[in-house]
């Protein structure tokens, strides 16, 4: 029975064996990470919102922050939780904002520290993956931020999709 049971082990460890112990994934590169900040805030701009921008890794660390001259002390801040929420939870803030709202099932995910379930922040994809996402603050609401975003991810949009 002993033997049995080993050979059974082992047969059900082994699926785990024959996966690759390492694995490859697709970073922006600074200078991809700044482009895609400069057009989101030049979005901005050209619609008359003073705002900070933000743009994450995959991993939701911070790789560019770019803050208006006169937008708020507050908007790099929330910038950099919009698009760490959003990488965090593989979908828009504005999503999220509508799935956590209170009495929801994923209510409880507002109390998470460093949450921010607001509109503004989106992801970066190309070519099924997760590359990072932007967030963008100071816009008078949600949708002004959002577009303000995804005026950026539009920007590096092509280079994306070459690689």
């Amino acid at each position: 029975m002993t033997a049995r049971r080993g050979l059974v082990l082992l047969l059900l460890a082994a699926p785990a064996w024959a996966a690759d112990p390492i694995y490859s994934v697709k970073l922006l590169t600074p200078e991809t990470a700044l482009k895609a900040a400069q057009a989101a805030l030049g979005r901005c701009r050209a619609s008359g919102y003073q705002v900070a921008v933000a743009v994450t890794d995959r991993m939701g660390v911070v790789q560019v922050v770019l803050r208006d001259r006169f937008a708020g002390p507050h908007t790099p801040d929330m910038a950099s939780a919009k698009a760490y929420t959003a990488v965090s939870f593989r979908t828009s803030t504005s999503e999220l904002a509508e799935m956590t709202q209170p009495g929801r099932p994923q209510s409880g995910i507002r109390n998470r520290p460093g949450v921010a379930a607001v509109g503004g922040g989106l992801m970066i994809e190309a070519g099924a993956s997760l590359l990072g996402a932007t967030g963008v603050s100071g816009a008078p609401g949600g949708r002004e931020d959002d577009a303000c975003a995804a005026a950026g991810i539009a920007a590096i949009r092509d280079e994306l999709e070459l690689n």
